[in-house]
Parts: C-alpha cells; sequence; structure tokens
C-alpha cells in the first residue's frame, strides 16, 4: 500500500544519489547507509536515488547493488520515494534488475544504457522501452554524454515520452539549453531533473521539476531550501543561494565525484568510507578544499572535523 501511494505521486525535488557504503570485505555498511538515509529524509529532500552515479553502480555486484536497494527501501519506510538505478550493457539483464527492484519495493526506475559498442538510436529506443514495459512503476531516463558510449538524441527522448510510464528523464550534460529542447519536444509528457552539472535554479526557472545529485548527499538542507525558493518564485534569493552553492561543485568538478561525496561524509561523521577500487581516495589536499567549501556553506562545522 505505501509502494503503490509512493509510485503513483509525482516525483518532484531534491533526490540525492546515495553513496554505497562497502567494507574492505565487500559487504555493505548497512548502519551507515541507513542512518544516512534517515538524516537525509529528516533534511527534507524529496526522494532517495540508490545506484546512481554517486552511487558507483558501475563497481558493485549484483548483491552488493540489490542490497544497497534493500537498506535504502528499509531506511526510507515509505516516507520519501525510492528510485533505483538501473543500468546494464544488454536489454535482458536491465529488465531482470528493473523486476528485481520493483519486487524489492522501490518508488521508480532510474534507467541507465551502459555501451561498450556503440548503440544506434532504435538500439537505445529498444532498451528504455523494454525497462518501461517490464515494470509497472515510473520510469525516469538518464543521459549522460559526458560519460556514456550511446547517448539519448532529442528524437529518441520524444519517441520515449509516449511510453505512457516514462515520465521524467534525468539529463548530466553541461547544456542547458538541452534541457529547454527537451522540455519543449515532450510538452509536458516527460517532466525534467536536473544534475549538479547544471545550476539547478536556472533549470527550475525553465521548467524543471527538480534535480538529482551527488552533492545533496553532503548539502541536503542547503539544497532543499534552494529548490523551496525555486517553487515560491523567489528568483533572487534562490540565485544568491544558487551562487553559494556552486562553489561546490567547482570544487567537486576538480576531483572524482564518488571520491568528494564520500570524503566530504566522512568529514561529517559517515564512515562510508573511500570510492571502491581501482578509483582513488580524495588526496588530502582535496579533503581539505571540499571541507572549506562545505564550511562554506554551513553544511560543516569546523572545529568538529577540519583541522
Amino acid at each position: 500500500m505505501i509502494r503503490d501511494a509512493m509510485s503513483a505521486a509525482a516525483f518532484h525535488g531534491v533526490f540525492p544519489y546515495v553513496v554505497s557504503p562497502v567494507d574492505d570485505s565487500g559487504e555493505v555498511k548497512a548502519d551507515v547507509l541507513a542512518r544516512l538515509c534517515d538524516d537525509l529524509i529528516n533534511a527534507g529532500v524529496q526522494g532517495l536515488t540508490p545506484l546512481g552515479s554517486t552511487g558507483e553502480f558501475a563497481y558493485l555486484t549484483p548483491a552488493q547493488q540489490r542490497r544497497v536497494v534493500e537498506v535504502v527501501i528499509e531506511a526510507a519506510h515509505g516516507r520519501v520515494p525510492v528510485v533505483a538505478g538501473v543500468a546494464s550493457t544488454t536489454t535482458a539483464n536491465a529488465v531482470a534488475q528493473a523486476r528485481e527492484f520493483e519486487n524489492l519495493g522501490c518508488s521508480g526506475i532510474l534507467a541507465i544504457l551502459e555501451a561498450y559498442f556503440p548503440v544506434s538510436d532504435e538500439g537505445v529506443f529498444a532498451y528504455f522501452k523494454a525497462v518501461a514495459g517490464s515494470v509497472s512503476l515510473p520510469v525516469v531516463l538518464y543521459t549522460n554524454p559526458n560519460f556514456q558510449r550511446s547517448d539519448l538524441s532529442l528524437t529518441v527522448i520524444d519517441r520515449l515520452s509516449h511510453v505512457p510510464n516514462i515520465r521524467y528523464i534525468k539529463d548530466a550534460s553541461f547544456n542547458t539549453g538541452r534541457l529547454l529542447s527537451i522540455i519543449n519536444r515532450v510538452q509536458g509528457r516527460m517532466e525534467v531533473f536536473a544534475a549538479s552539472s547544471h545550476i539547478p535554479a536556472c533549470v527550475m526557472m525553465i521548467g524543471g521539476v527538480g534535480w538529482m545529485a551527488g552533492p545533496a548527499c553532503v548539502a541536503p538542507r542547503q539544497s532543499v531550501e534552494l529548490y523551496e525558493l525555486c517553487r515560491r518564485g523567489d528568483w533572487p534569493t534562490a540565485m544568491e543561494r544558487q551562487r553559494r552553492l556552486w562553489n561546490l561543485n567547482e570544487v567537486f568538478a576538480k576531483y572524482n565525484l564518488a571520491a568528494c561525496i564520500k570524503g566530504g561524509l566522512e568529514l561529517q561523521g559517515y564512515a562510508v568510507g573511500a570510492p571502491l577500487p581501482p578509483q582513488a581516495r580524495l588526496p588530502p589536499e582535496g579533503m581539505e578544499e571540499v571541507g572549506r567549501a562545505l564550511i562554506a556553506i554551513g553544511a560543516l562545522h569546523a572545529p568538529d572535523r577540519l583541522s
């Protein structure tokens, strides 16, 4: 009953890409992850997204992926929707993942196409249509042309917007104009979420419904405050807050994003550990920069964690 209500509700607001804390033996640190999820919800986030890019989905085993999703769903306990990431190079495996996560009780699917060889527009369309067709949940398309071998073209996005349960797209390009093109093209059939690589307040101004991003893990209250200012249309105050938050993005752009988010969470007292190998841990100078950026926006108290 709780899951049905959540999956039927419209997604909007701040959805942190939750990190995946894994210990040296390969076990998911369920207590750490559950505490983080609880704190994010108490900070006011409107949803949680495990197995997004900051969740290091590409570095986890299927068992670890399942456990991460289980823990996040249990921790959320129906308070906010949980939109679980599904990513694969094969359609069959993506469909199996989506069905498994729906059975676990998630509220939506974030669909990601991994590709080693290039995939044609027709292949991209068929992949996402198959994932959507395998579940009864709302589906969020994910596109990140900076890292993906095969992108979602505007034509394919338009076609997919006619699939009934494909209701959202999260675009992680650096091209905010592309988001406006998507909004114009789909004519309300699909809503747009921004990424941290965009300027979220600007995306809200042109018609976005929120953002799914790793930085919201370390700055949830500040992110939610910005979102609420945008919803109220208080653009002068929203842009003042956005300028402050943008400094955090500038620091993150210098290093591996998962390392930055995990490093920032460690500074905040969450024992999430390092990024999964072969990714490197954030270097000492990076920890200092992240710490200073968090202090500047009020997300970290200097005497507590940073010396």
